[in-house]
């Protein structure tokens, strides 16, 4: 499954994934036998695989005629794709899509290879050994499409507001001719029934673009937490007189806007009750199927939270179809998490943020549930050459999308140069865990020095807090990695967040425990997991998940007293 609803029905399309293909390893020390496996999957699933690191091949086929274009929405680290034994794609990022038009292909049966990599390499600049698993295959799903001379390459609607009963939206529209000779087409635009033709253009080789400014729609309801309304938005091609392809989203008419300290939804004042969340599962590593997401939506919600952060990478589309359909408001951020001065100049570093960015934008543009963008999670912030980075990630946000703020999870007190650059002050602090200070001093004492250093006048938020805990440790006296000491730690911490009222909320660290990387702080991480979960890795609920609910469920969704409805 790769999203929740149909996309196409002009288009002819099929998944490849969900689907059982070949699947060998190629690293020298492991025997080369090829096995049946289902994709999306993750190769440290797979028995004996736990700890692989390097090349492998999966291969299929499929059958086709014509231009095809074949959709990845995720592969771990390197990609190679070949098609009848061609390469015909590469792409580094194990967390956005890429996609390859093949054109002119004979009728009949293809061979389909993917070779990927999910060793750790000085090119792969955003992948190193961390305090999360970095998984590798084909871990998101693959579709492969049959399109004509020129095909509809996205939508992106950005809502205005509303006005004498109708909403307003900005709409643009990107076709692509893949031939090397122009054609004629126009687009019919359909957002909740409410119809727009586009002018005729000549389609040059490339890309085509329609700006529609303003498109009134009337008679539809905001989006929002308490309730998330949804509207198809279709758009098809039409060329002399025949609709040739088409493209099929969902849009929630809703505005984010930050006004002093405060970030507004629609003009109310959100409090964000917030959990940072992995793509990790034992069974599934971060191919998780959507019947598991949808799980974890569901706890997280049962707890009163309502919001998650994607730490650190864009997710899977399926996880942002369900937000958008459970009202779970989301903080997504690129891929990229704990980077030195050193590493963010690596010449690979710069690039390649820029490009997770790019195309984590321009997937996930249309999802009414992101409120926010992330970048760069505890790097360099407190050096010049982080700075450089800082700046030019938050510079290319802002010119992909002006609807959205942006902002960085920092934990580099007084230190950090970068606090005049993002919309929203955001930091990430362990106080009762791993500093002997309460919540109340160390929140006040960052809020303090962030106004005085650059973020004078904005909203500031906790993107880290919380505690460790080893499910089923109870310990009366409450010593290090017990449920009742990480319990007692989140009820102090959650209790004096919640009284500072220049504090737009938090996100606790974090909703479950994560494998974290073999060579990563290993030996300091209790069954070389991220404890820090309310619920253990299988999602069995530890006592810090009964105080998490009675704390948030207390407390409004707004900071205009108002609670959502669950």
């Amino acid at each position: 499954m790769i999203r929740l609803f149909e996309t196409h029905k002009i288009r002819k399309t099929e998944e490849l994934s969900g689907k059982m293909w070949d699947f060998t390893p190629l690293a020298p020390e492991q025997p080369q036998e090829t096995q049946k496996v289902l994709v999306p999957g993750c190769v440290e699933t797979y028995p004996g695989f736990g700890n692989y690191r390097g090349w492998c091949a999966y291969e299929t086929a499929f059958e086709a005629e014509g231009n095809v274009r074949l959709e990845f929405k995720g592969v771990s680290h390197y990609a190679k794709v070949y098609v009848d034994e061609e390469l015909v794609a590469e792409h580094y990022g194990s967390y956005t899509p890429f996609d390859v038009v093949c054109r002119n292909l004979s009728a009949g049966t293809h061979a389909l290879k993917v070779l990927t990599d999910n060793d750790f390499r000085d090119e792969y600049a955003l992948d190193m050994p961390n305090d999360y698993m970095s998984y590798g295959g084909i871990s998101r799903g693959v579709a492969l499409e049959n399109i004509g001379e020129a095909y509809i390459k996205y939508v992106h609607a950005t809502p205005l507001g509303e006005t004498d009963g109708a909403w307003l939206a900005d709409v643009e529209i990107v076709c692509e001719n893949v031939t090397g000779n122009a054609c004629e087409g126009s687009i019919r635009l359909n957002i909740a029934d409410t119809v727009v033709e586009t002018e005729t253009k000549t389609l040059l080789p490339g890309e085509t673009v329609w700006e529609l400014k303003g498109v009134r729609v009337p008679g539809v309801k905001a989006w929002s937490m308490e309730s998330p309304a949804l509207y198809q938005m279709e758009a098809v091609l039409v060329q002399d007189g025949k609709e040739t392809d088409d493209w099929i989203d969902r849009i929630g008419f809703r505005t984010v806007r930050v006004e002093g300290k405060r970030v507004l939804l629609n003009g109310r004042p959100i409090r964000i009750k917030g959990f940072c969340r992995h793509e990790d599962h034992p069974q599934y590593g971060c191919a998780l199927p959507a019947q598991a997401i949808a799980y974890d939506l569901q706890l997280i919600k049962d707890m009163g939270g309502n919001s998650v952060r994607t730490t650190h990478y864009p997710n899977d589309e399926l996880f942002l179809d369900l937000c958008d359909e459970m009202g779970i408001l989301v903080w997504e951020e690129n891929h990229a998490r704990g980077f030195g001065s050193e590493q963010m100049a690596n010449p690979y570093f710069e690039p390649q943020c820029e490009q997770v960015i790019r195309e984590m934008i321009t997937c996930h543009y249309n999802h009414p549930s992101i409120y926010i963008w992330g970048i760069l999670n505890e790097c360099a912030s407190e050096s010049e050459v982080g700075r450089k980075c800082y700046q030019a990630q938050y510079e290319l946000i802002r010119s992909l999308d002006t609807s959205r703020p942006c902002s960085s999870a920092s934990c580099k007190f007084n230190k950090d140069i970068c606090q005049d650059l993002p919309d929203v002050c955001s930091w990430n602090m362990y106080p009762y865990w791993y500093e002997e200070k309460t919540a109340t001093q160390m929140a006040g004492e960052t809020m303090r020095w962030a106004e005085e250093h650059g973020g004078s006048g904005k909203p500031f938020l906790i993107t880290e807090i919380g505690a460790g805990g080893i499910y089923a440790f109870r310990d009366q006296a409450h010593d290090v990695w017990s449920e009742d000491l990480q319990a007692e730690i989140l009820r102090k911490q959650l209790t004096e967040v919640a009284e500072l009222e220049d504090c737009m909320g938090l996100y606790i660290w974090q909703f479950c425990d994560v494998r974290v990387s073999r060579t990563w702080w290993a030996i300091r991480r209790p069954k070389s997991r991220n404890n820090k979960g309310v619920v253990d890795e299988y999602r069995r609920p530890k006592m810090a998940y009964h105080v998490v609910k009675e704390i948030f469920g207390k407390l409004p969704d707004y900071w205009d007293g108002e609670t959502a409805e669950s």
